[in-house]
């Protein structure tokens, strides 16, 4: 199965317990079968443009949201997405950043 379909599917999740909806509510509430909403949410199908604008709306949140799983990806692909984007930053923000993990590491 598609990796990105389970991020997606799982992402819609997320948003939509964030909201305190059940999937039978989210479902009445774009004009599909609770099914159909259970199959997005285990990533067996993608969403279409419109149903996931409908969702968006649903939950008031932009359609970008949906896209935003690097959390939800496994820990040593963050790590190297994380590397990755303090490589490309100034020395003086990759300091910043430096100072804030310590922080969390410390905590």
């Amino acid at each position: 199965m598609n990796n990105t379909k389970k991020l997606l599917g799982a992402r819609i999740r997320e948003l939509r317990k964030s909201r305190n909806l059940s999937q039978e509510q989210l479902a009445d509430l774009i004009g599909v079968e609770p099914r159909h909403v259970s199959r997005l949410e285990v990533g067996s199908s993608y969403p279409t443009i419109d149903r996931l604008e409908k969702i968006a709306a649903v939950l008031n949140v932009p359609l970008k949201d949906f896209f935003d799983f690097m959390h939800l990806t496994n820990p040593d692909v963050r790590a190297k997405n994380i590397k990755e984007i303090v490589k490309g930053m100034k020395e003086e923000h990759q300091r910043i950043v430096y100072k804030i993990v310590q922080a969390f590491q410390d905590y």
